[in-house]
């Protein structure tokens, strides 16, 4: 008995040790959360097994379900909402999927083309997607990126999309219809497959419709930038594996032909702003090497549609880019004709998307070259339009305070005041919540030993 009764005194202890060190604000969790005490992993660490002949440094998502797209429409696999797909995409000729979709929703469909690291490519080459009908209509402008002037391999994401809208008359029916996904202007590039990643999202329609133009007026003034200490953060390497920001001052370091992604939180009613600035090289430029677009920064919105860019050519000295000055977040905007603006339709996680080009290596060494983001997010949160149902993935039009928290690296000023990025409260909310858990866990592991404790002393 006595032996017993010790044995079920240890594995008390330690459930209760394991569960309060597997707690978050315990030092076990503390250095897994905090974002500046991370190790720096290679973003494409967790990236799938490439269909390329090199391995891309893309970081797809995790346990994708792989799709073949097809050469003809009949042939099409079938992509769910909700659900990132694993593709390839060919050198030559277009590729087919299909989706099966009701008469009240809108659908987009972004799609991430991955070239090798070592592809040979040229400035205008990319990639094209499209939504169609199965009359073969396009349901929007087909959507098109090209690799640009720093002649680098990187990721291509393009969106294409069926929105349903009075204004329209095409594309409005429930029915089967096609994702189309080609290569443009292919001339001197390296032949062969392309990595693809698919990425469907479903918008359910609202509860009372609204206006059908967008705004004619709001605050187009370029904020100034947060100042304050960098916080070490170290960026993801794909959409799916970002890190999070939040408004602040950020540092990173990142080596030529690399992509770094990270998320930021942006509410309805409210409007971001990044600035990126890569440091000066070890050579200081003396060689007189030159990069145009050595640096490219990206903005894309929760369903990774691209809403502003900006490319920086590189001489070895410190240089500096910024988005433009962006509309606060608004169902109506999708009625607008700029991309600028009609990209901001919707809350949700906001993807900044740094590349530097793999020309830079070549003129200024491998580095690492130091990069410092400048994140903005302006204006106090609104009350949102009101979906008369759940979007596929579920949540992805929403800014909760556990997406505020959860290994976000800050905590928002929403009245855009100066963030220092120092994410204390963040990180007390995490404290919090694990405390919660782990005297959750303490309590039942107390209660099943107190109950065997009864039933020895009884002879059971």
């Amino acid at each position: 008995m006595g032996r017993r009764t010790a044995w079920w005194r240890v594995a008390v202890v330690g459930i209760v040790l394991g569960a309060v060190a597997g707690a978050p604000g315990s030092p076990g969790f503390a250095a897994s959360a905090s974002p500046s005490t991370s190790p720096p992993a290679s973003p494409s660490a967790s990236a799938s097994p490439s269909s390329s002949a090199t391995a891309s440094s893309y970081a797809f998502a995790e346990d994708a379900p792989s799709v073949t797209g097809a050469a003809d429409t009949a042939d099409a696999e079938i992509l769910e909402p909700g659900t990132t797909y694993r593709s390839s995409l060919p050198s030559d000729g277009k590729v087919y999927y299909r989706l099966r979709l009701d008469g009240t929703s809108t659908v987009y469909v972004a799609a991430t083309a991955v070239p090798p690291t070592d592809a040979a490519v040229t400035p205008t080459e990319g990639v094209r997607v499209s939504v169609q009908d199965s009359d073969g209509r396009s349901c929007s402008a087909a959507d098109t990126a090209s690799i640009g002037a720093g002649r680098s391999p990187r990721p291509l994401t393009v969106w294409g999309v069926r929105q349903l809208s009075p204004n329209r008359s095409l594309c409005q029916g429930a029915g089967t219809y096609y994702v189309v996904v080609e290569r443009v202007l292919r001339t001197e590039s390296t032949p062969g497959d392309w990595d693809l990643e698919l990425a469907p999202v479903l918008e359910p329609r609202l509860r009372k419709a609204g206006s059908t133009s967008a705004p004619e007026a709001w605050d187009s003034a370029t904020p100034s930038p947060p100042a304050g200490t960098a916080v070490r953060v170290r960026g993801g390497g794909g959409f799916s594996s970002s890190t999070a920001l939040e408004q602040g001052v950020w540092r990173d370091d990142v080596r030529p032909g690399q992509t770094l992604f990270y998320e930021v939180p942006v509410d309805w009613g409210q409007q971001v702003y990044a600035t990126a600035d890569l440091s000066s090289a070890s050579g200081g430029g003396a060689g007189g090497g030159f990069v145009p677009g050595g640096v490219n920064l990206a903005l894309y919105n929760p369903v990774r549609g691209l809403v502003d860019a900006t490319s920086i050519s590189y001489n070895g000295s410190q240089k500096s880019g910024a988005l433009a000055a962006l509309p606060p977040v608004g169902y109506d905007n999708r009625y607008a004709v700029s991309d600028r603006v009609n990209g901001m339709r919707f809350a949700g996680a906001y993807y900044l998307v740094v590349h530097l080009a793999a020309r830079v290596g070549e003129e200024f060494g491998d580095g690492p070259f130091g990069l410092v983001l400048r994140v903005r997010v302006k204006g106090e949160a609104t009350a949102g339009p009101g979906y008369a149902g759940q979007s596929e993935p579920s949540g992805i039009f929403q800014v909760g305070l556990l997406g505020r928290s959860s290994g976000a690296a800050g905590q928002a000023d929403s009245s855009g005041g100066d963030g220092d990025g120092s994410g204390g409260d963040a990180g007390m909310k995490l404290v919090a919540v694990g405390g919660i858990g782990a005297g959750t866990v303490v309590l039942v592991v107390l209660g099943v030993w107190v109950l065997v404790g009864r039933r020895r002393a009884a002879g059971v």
